[in-house]
This record gives C-alpha cells, structure tokens and sequence, in this order.
C-alpha cells in the first residue's frame, strides 16, 4: 500500500509529460576553452559542463570548437549607503566576452556577452552570513551564465 502512494506522484507526471531539463545537445564533438585566466570558476564549470557531451582538448589545434574567452570577470560593487559611510546594498556583476571558430579561424560565434547582475541586501551585523550568500549568488549566476553559453554552443554547425 505504502509503495503504491509512493509511486502515485511519479505515475502522474509521467503521464503529463515532465521530464527534467537536460543539457542542449552539441554538434560537435571536441572542444578547447582558451583566453581565460588560470583556475578560473567559470571556465571550470564550464569544463565539468562539457564533459558530460564532449571531449574538452588542451590543444586548440586539435579541437572541432575554439571558445576563447575575451573577458571573463566578477564585480562586485556598493550601490548604496548610510550616511555613516556604512555599505547597505551591493551589486554583483558576472560578465563573459567570448567567441567561438574553428582552429582554421571560421568564425562560428561572434564576439558575444553576457552579462548577470544580482543586488545584495548588506548588514554590517551579519556579514559572515552575507559573505556565504554572496558565494551562493555567484554561483547560481555562473550556473546560469554556462547555461546560456551551452545553448548558444548547441546551435553551432561545425
């Protein structure tokens, strides 16, 4: 009976058509990610992303797909205060200049960007809290920002 009501829900969204978000799927199968800066966060998430679909080549030369990174840079700006000089509010900017060829240098993505902000409440008396919800925006906005760059990669003809 137990097992029964357990499977209820999932009988009935199978039945609907849900399915998870899958990744887009690419039309390529080998990609070099160049230009960005050493032991940067989003060209790691960007990595662990296309290695689920793709093999991800040191070697520019070797790839099908060149994704060099023009900029690739975290803002994080004070946008508001008290008149004690104390921060209220911040803006966190994530930005990505990119563009994607092939090694022969047909141009496969022009010079694009993308560009995430997000405001950020601030109080001096939590600022460790805030600190942790600064990391965690950042990285839902690089979530995002890889997303976006994935979907752009999908509908590239090599």
């Amino acid at each position: 009976m137990r097992a029964a009501l357990a499977l209820a829900p999932a009988g009935a969204l199978a039945g609907c058509g849900f399915e998870l978000r899958r990744p887009p799927r690419l039309g390529f199968e080998s990609i070099s990610l160049t230009g960005f800066a050493p032991r940067s966060p989003l060209a790691e998430e960007l990595r662990r992303q296309l290695l689920q679909q793709v093999r991800v080549l040191d070697t520019p030369a070797r790839a099908q797909v060149v994704l060099h990174a023009l900029e690739d840079q975290r803002e994080r700006s004070v946008v508001a205060s008290t008149s004690a000089a104390q921060v209220r509010e911040l803006q966190l900017r994530l930005k990505l200049n990119f563009r994607a060829h092939t090694p022969a240098g047909r141009e496969l993505i022009a010079r694009s960007e993308l560009l995430l902000q997000r405001d950020l409440s601030y109080s001096e008396t939590a600022a460790l809290a805030k600190e942790f919800e600064e990391a965690e925006l950042f990285r839902e906005m690089q979530a995002d920002l890889v997303g976006q760059v994935l979907r752009r990669l999908a509908a590239v003809q090599v």
